[in-house]
């Protein structure tokens, strides 16, 4: 890879990553250069470059996948050099040969490289050679359901499925026997081809408990390659990681030699270039198994630079101009702890299910050791066609303690209003004591996370400022009650309706249904609130954007309330609530389903998705759990289950059409 200075570069990406190197290539005087889709012509990343163009609509197909239009951007825009980012092209071969023949540089390793270590069944073959231990597996041409049922039966169970060409968790299933393999090797060749464009599958052992210890590497074009020690990446969902941390709390110094040792004869092994991570699977006998190199920039590399003190994108960016890294390995040296945690667009609650919407409040906390690596703002629209990252939180301490005090200082302090999001499920697992003590496996989430004993029955004060909170936001605080509202101002009110009475509202908290009554109190110009048998007279009025202030009697108290959709983020003395809006008709149907009477209910999409699959057909009887369609969102299938037993009386959507979110899709008659 020849190398020659260059003075402009065009982010072949999007979101957080581009804002990232963006800032990278400004600080070093370089000229940035932004693509965009027309989902995102007002994004963050086009508003921070120094120049943008549109390569195409919404689908990432046809814009950030669309080799042609970025080569096309990249010679309207003068671009001299192309930084790929993480996903999307930034790990295709293709890609980056297209770039040098186009007599741009690549910022990323030699194409070779990234062909070698793309493929997971030959770069296992190849480790193998350069001495680097492997997870045992097959990983063979043949692709027939019949060889994988024989090579299951031999590894044995339970095993993993993973696409050959993938990453970030797409295309991977576990399968814990034999008879769930046929449907596994099916959905993620489906998924797999969907992200990769490649249906190729392998299989492996699957380890467990195991912890995902990864190692950064760097490599320049002089050939010198170093380690920059490693990050713990164990607690995943869905395969794809959600926290993340270095130094890991479960390598020695030793160990950290001769992991640090094999990723290095593993890049040396492929003429590695650049920035680079291989990825082990650790035991618990501290045995280390290669799994996977992802040639490129990781999301979690903010962690390394915190610890390290070194600015890895800058470091690309040089080593791509034909600099010789500025140290050696006995110059690396590791300060402190850094953590690392993904804020992501989804519902923990609902099977991680993605979140669209317009971000109407996004603020992310400051202060001493806090950095935050963002990719959105206030006002911006969340879409179904890209991945559901919305920014990063990272921290640092002097060591591991004062990190996770930091974290959990910050993550309560976390601003996001209109799109619910994962904050609840990182709030739980920083305070969960196993991971304090440093015990985390890649089982973490499955074993531990349960909704409902995420942060207990909210106090009734909780409950309260979330009745106030919505009496407040729709206008009915001053109002005159039930009686006296207008249509229109009643259907602003949402899931509420009128009721003998009194006006209820319900709002669920895990597996707990609070109601609540409310009536009007004109002697004290506020409400009467019955909960739980007990009745409360209050006032209340906005306090700023989020705040509500209520007086009871003598006693006065603030909270801020932040709406994610139907979901309210109450925080209180430091602590911080989950309400979510039960809507009255959910209520009852669930009671008479549960009372042995006929109930009629539409099972609508969680988010805007594309139908890949309809599994019932008109008149079936259905289970609990039982999958009814398959979708896909922000590259990631998703589940849609019956919620009771029913019978099926009408199919809604077919396979291959784009449905929005809300859109019913199944009509059930519960049983």
């Amino acid at each position: 890879m020849p190398a020659r200075p260059f003075r402009s570069v065009l982010i072949a990406n999007r979101g957080e990553i581009a804002v990232r190197v963006i800032q990278a290539c400004q600080e070093l005087g370089l000229r940035a250069i932004a693509v965009y889709s027309d989902a995102d012509r007002a994004a963050l990343h086009v508003q921070r470059a120094d120049a943008a163009y549109r390569i195409g609509p919404p689908p990432a197909a046809e814009s950030y996948l669309n080799v042609p239009a970025l080569l096309e951007a990249a010679r309207v825009s003068g671009a001299e050099a192309v930084h790929p980012g993480y996903g999307f092209l930034a790990e295709n071969a293709d890609f980056a040969q297209a770039c040098l023949d186009a007599g741009l540089v690549f910022v990323g390793p030699p194409p070779g490289a990234i062909r070698a270590m793309g493929n997971k069944s030959a770069a296992k073959r190849l480790m193998e050679q350069a001495g680097v231990p492997v997870v045992p597996g097959y990983q063979g041409e043949a692709q027939d359901d019949a060889t994988f049922e024989r090579e299951a039966a031999r590894i044995g169970f339970p095993l993993l499925v993973k696409a050959a060409a993938g990453g970030g968790g797409r295309g991977m299933r576990v399968v814990p026997g034999l008879a769930a393999l046929p449907e596994a090797l099916e959905s993620a060749r489906r998924e797999a081809l969907a992200a990769f464009g490649d249906p190729m599958l392998l299989l492996e052992r699957y380890v467990s408990p195991a912890r995902h210890v990864e190692v950064q590497v760097f490599a320049d074009q002089q050939g010198q390659t170093v380690h920059l020690g490693e990050r713990e990446c164990s607690i995943q969902r869905r395969h794809q990681k959600v926290v993340e941390e270095a130094p890991s709390p479960a390598v020695s110094p030793e160990l950290r030699q001769a992991m640090g040792q094999a990723a290095v004869r593993a890049a040396l092994a492929v003429g590695y270039v650049s920035a680079g991570t291989v990825e082990f699977v650790l035991d618990e006998q501290g045995q280390y198994y290669f799994l996977e190199m992802n040639t490129r920039i990781q999301v979690e590399h903010p962690v390394t630079e915190l610890v390290t003190g070194l600015d890895l994108v800058q470091l690309q960016l040089r080593v791509a101009a034909g600099e010789p890294l500025p140290f050696r390995q006995e110059d690396v040296h590791w300060d402190g702890h850094a953590i690392e945690c993904r804020i992501v667009a989804e519902d923990p609650r609902r099977g991680f299910a993605p979140q669209t919407g317009t971000l109407a409040v996004f603020e992310p906390p400051r202060g001493v050791g806090i950095r935050n690596d963002v990719g959105t703002y206030a006002g911006d629209t969340i879409g179904m066609y890209y991945d559901s990252l919305l920014a990063k939180l990272i921290v640092h301490g002097r060591d591991r303690a004062q990190a996770i005090s930091r974290l959990r200082w910050a993550l309560e302090h976390y601003r996001v209003g209109g799109v619910g999001t994962n904050l609840e499920l990182l709030r739980f697992i920083v305070d969960h004591p196993e991971f304090r003590a440093g015990r985390t496996f890649t089982n973490f989430i499955p074993e531990f996370w349960r909704p409902e004993s995420s942060s207990g029955a909210p106090p009734l004060e909780a409950l309260l400022a979330a009745v106030a909170s919505d009496l407040l936001a729709s206008g009915i605080a001053s109002g005159v009650g039930p009686r006296g509202m207008s249509d229109d101002v009643w259907r602003a009110a949402g899931a509420w309706r009128i009721a003998r009475g009194g006006m209820p509202f319900r709002f669920r908290a895990g597996d707990r249904l609070l109601s609540a009554t409310v009536e009007r109190d004109e002697q004290v110009n506020g409400w009467q609130i019955e909960v739980e048998g007990e009745t409360v007279t209050i006032t209340a009025d906005p306090l700023g954007d989020h705040g509500v202030l209520l007086r009871r009697g003598e006693e006065t108290l603030s909270a801020q309330v932040v709406r994610d959709g139907e979901r309210l983020l109450v925080q209180l003395d430091g602590r911080a609530y989950t309400l979510t809006r039960e809507p009255a008709s959910n209520v009852e149907a669930a009671e008479a389903s549960g009372s042995g009477e006929s109930a009629h209910g539409q099972i609508a999409a969680p988010m805007p998705a594309k139908v890949v699959k309809v599994l019932v057909r008109p008149g079936e009887r259905v289970k609990p759990h039982q999958t009814l369609v398959v979708l896909e969102s922000m590259k990631i299938e998703h589940l849609v289950e019956a919620p009771y037993a029913a019978v099926v009386e009408r199919v809604r959507c077919r396979a291959g059409e784009v449905v929005p979110e809300g859109a019913v899709l199944v009509d059930l008659e519960a049983q």
